[in-house]
C-alpha cells in the first residue's frame, strides 16, 4: 500500500486516497453532489443522445469506462493517446478517462495540414488513436502514412471508422470501477502542442499538478459575481481537446461544484443560446472581436436573449473596447466583470487585468495599449532585459515575460534544446515582450519574433494593429515586418476590408499617420480575402512573412 510514515522529504503519493490526478476531478464530486448535472452538450456537441445532459455519476462512470477499455486493450502506464477530435461530450471525458488510466493524452489540432500532423505522430508515437467521423478525411493521409489506425470513432457527421468502434461500443459492458493503476501528481497527462505561429508546433508536457494549480486558480476568477461557487456554470465553445483551454475553463466548474456546458465552435449566437437557456454565469470569449460579435447578438435581440445570469466573462490577446464593456454591463448589470488573461500553452495560469479595478488606465489606453495587469498570484512572474536584469524599475522599457510556477508546462516532449533554451536562469522564458508601467502593471508588447525592427526602431506589431482596427473600413489586420532595402524591416499592414466602408491603401496610411509615428506608420498595405490562422483565431504571421516577403523587392522592380 505504500504506507511510509517515516520519510519527511523526496516522497511521492502512491496511494489512491491522496494523489492529485485529472482523471479523479469528477469522482470527488460523486461524494457530494452524484446527481447534480455536471457535463451538458449543446447542439451538435454529443454524438450519442444519452449523453447530451450527464449527472457527476454518470459523467464519471463513462470516465472509468474508458480507462478500463484502454487498459483492456493493453495499453500501459505512459503510453501515448492520440486524439484528433473538435469539443464534443465524448471527446472530453476520453480526455479525463485517459487520465484516469495513467496515460498520456496527445491531442492534434485537425486543422494542421496533413505532413504537420504526420510529424506529431512520428514525435509521439502513440499506441492508440481517437479521431471524429467527420474528421476522418483530413486524418486518414496522415495516419496511413504513419501506421496509425483509430480506435475508437466518436460519430459525429459519420459512422465509426472501418476497423474502430463508436464511443456508446467502446464503452459498452465495460466495467466502470477503480482502474488499477499508479499515478503520481508530477506525471504528464498530455502532450499539448503549441499553436506554431512561429515554427513547427512543440509538445508542451502538462502535469496532472499543474492542471490542478492553473484550474484552482481560475476557478477563483471564475465564481466571481455568484452568490454560491457551486452556482459556476461555464460555457466552454472554444476549443478545449486540443487548447490549454481546457485546464482553466473546464476544470474549474468541477473544482467549483458546478457544471459545464461545451459547445461544438464559437459561434456568437449559439452562446448566446446557451446562455439564456443554460443561465450560464461564466464564458471564455476568446478574442475581443468574438466578445464583440456576442455583444451585439444579445443587444440585437433582447427579447430573445436574457443574459442576466452573466456574471464573467474572460477575453485575451488583445485590449476590448470600452464600448463592448459599456454594451455588457448594460445587458448583464452592474456587476458584471469583464477580465483579460495573459499566458500560453506553457503557462496559462496567467496575468489579469480588470478593466473595473483600473478603471482610469483601461479608459485612458485602450484598445491602444493592451494592459495584461498582474500575475495571479500561483505565478511569479517578472520581465526581464537580456542579462536578466528585472526592469520594474525601469518603467516603459520592453523586455521578456518570465514565469515561475508549478502551473507551467515541465518541458518540450522530446526536443531538450528547446527546453534548455526556455528554461534558464531559474525561469521560463516566454518569448513575449511586456513592459511595466510606472505601478507595476504589466503592458503587452508583442511576441518576440513579431517585433519589427524598421530603421533601428523596434515596432509592436500590436500597436499598429489596435489603431488599425479602428478604421471603420478595416474587418481585421495582420502587421509584419517584411524585408526591405533601406528600413531593414518595412512596417506592413495586411488588411481584411470590410463590406460597408470601402477603403484604400492612402486612406489607410494617412489614418495611421495621424495616430502613430513616423516609424510606426505602415509603409505598404496589402489587402487580402482570409488570414492563415490558428483555430483560436491568431493569424499565423510566418506564413505572411514567407508568402509576401518579397513584396518591396517586387514593388521597387516594377517602379512603384
Amino acid at each position: 500500500m505504500g504506507l511510509d510514515v517515516t520519510s519527511l522529504s523526496d516522497r511521492r503519493a502512491v496511494n489512491r486516497w491522496e494523489r492529485a490526478s485529472v482523471g479523479d476531478v469528477l469522482e470527488r464530486l460523486t461524494w457530494s453532489y452524484p446527481d447534480q448535472e455536471a457535463v451538458i452538450g449543446w447542439a451538435g456537441a454529443f454524438a450519442h443522445p444519452e449523453h447530451e445532459r450527464l449527472t457527476y455519476l454518470e459523467a464519471d462512470r463513462l470516465v472509468a469506462q474508458v480507462a478500463n477499455g484502454l487498459l483492456a486493450r493493453g495499453l500501459q502506464r505512459g503510453d501515448r493517446v492520440l486524439m484528433f477530435c473538435e469539443n464534443s461530450v465524448e471527446a472530453y471525458l476520453t480526455k479525463l478517462g485517459i487520465a484516469r488510466a495513467g496515460l498520456v493524452c496527445v491531442p492534434v489540432n485537425p486543422t494542421l495540414a496533413p505532413d504537420v500532423v504526420g510529424h506529431l505522430i512520428d514525435k509521439t508515437r502513440p499506441a492508440f488513436a481517437v479521431v471524429d467521423a467527420e474528421l476522418w478525411p483530413r486524418a486518414e493521409e496522415p495516419f496511413d502514412e504513419h501506421g496509425l489506425a483509430p480506435g475508437i470513432t466518436i460519430p459525429i457527421g459519420g459512422g465509426a471508422v472501418e476497423g474502430s468502434a463508436t464511443f456508446a461500443e467502446f464503452v459498452r459492458g465495460v466495467p466502470d470501477g477503480e482502474p488499477d493503476v499508479e499515478i503520481h501528481g508530477d506525471d504528464i497527462w498530455q502532450i499539448l502542442f503549441t499553436s506554431g505561429t512561429t515554427s513547427l508546433p512543440k509538445g508542451a508536457m502538462i502535469s496532472h499538478h499543474s492542471s490542478y494549480y492553473a484550474a484552482y486558480s481560475f476557478a477563483l476568477t471564475l465564481t466571481r459575481g455568484i452568490r454560491l461557487e457551486c452556482d459556476l456554470k461555464l460555457a466552454a465553445f472554444l476549443p478545449i481537446i486540443y487548447h490549454v483551454a481546457d485546464q482553466i475553463f473546464t476544470f474549474p466548474a468541477f473544482l467549483s461544484g458546478g457544471a459545464l456546458v461545451i459547445g461544438r465552435k464559437p459561434d456568437p449566437r449559439a452562446i448566446a443560446e446557451a446562455v439564456t437557456r443554460e443561465a450560464i454565469t461564466a464564458v471564455w470569449s476568446g478574442s475581443p472581436a468574438m466578445a464583440n460579435a456576442l455583444a451585439d447578438v444579445l443587444a440585437d435581440d433582447r427579447l430573445r436573449y436574457d443574459p442576466r445570469s452573466l456574471k464573467v466573462l474572460v477575453y485575451g490577446w488583445a485590449a476590448l473596447p470600452p464600448g463592448t464593456l459599456t454594451t455588457f454591463k448594460r445587458l448583464c448589470g452592474d456587476d458584471f466583470v469583464a477580465v483579460e488573461i495573459f499566458g500560453q500553452t506553457e503557462a496559462i495560469s496567467c496575468h489579469r487585468f480588470w478593466p473595473d479595478k483600473w478603471g482610469e488606465t483601461y479608459r485612458r489606453t485602450a484598445p491602444e495599449r493592451n494592459y495584461v495587469g498582474v500575475p495571479n498570484p500561483t505565478l511569479a512572474s517578472a520581465v526581464v532585459d537580456d542579462t536578466g536584469a528585472d526592469l520594474r524599475d525601469q518603467p516603459g522599457i520592453a523586455g521578456e515575460a518570465v514565469y515561475r510556477s508549478p502551473s507551467i508546462t515541465a518541458g518540450y516532449y522530446g526536443d531538450e534544446e528547446a527546453t534548455e533554451h526556455a528554461f534558464r536562469g531559474g525561469w521560463f522564458h516566454s518569448g513575449d515582450s511586456c513592459t511595466y508601467d510606472d505601478r507595476g502593471l504589466r503592458v503587452m508588447v508583442d511576441r518576440y519574433k513579431d517585433i519589427v525592427k524598421s530603421g533601428g526602431e523596434n515596432v509592436s506589431s500590436l500597436r499598429v494593429e489596435a489603431v488599425l482596427h479602428q478604421h471603420p473600413g478595416v474587418f481585421k489586420a495582420a502587421v509584419v515586418g517584411l524585408p526591405h532595402e533601406r528600413w531593414g524591416e518595412a512596417v506592413t499592414a495586411v488588411v481584411i476590408a470590410g463590406t460597408e466602408h470601402p477603403v484604400s491603401e492612402d486612406e489607410i496610411i494617412a489614418f495611421c499617420r495621424e495616430r502613430l509615428a513616423g516609424f510606426e506608420t505602415p509603409k505598404r498595405v496589402l489587402f487580402v480575402d482570409e488570414f492563415p490562422e490558428t483555430v483560436g483565431g491568431k493569424v499565423l504571421k510566418y506564413k505572411l512573412r514567407q508568402h509576401y516577403r518579397d513584396a518591396y523587392a517586387r514593388r521597387d522592380a516594377a517602379g512603384t
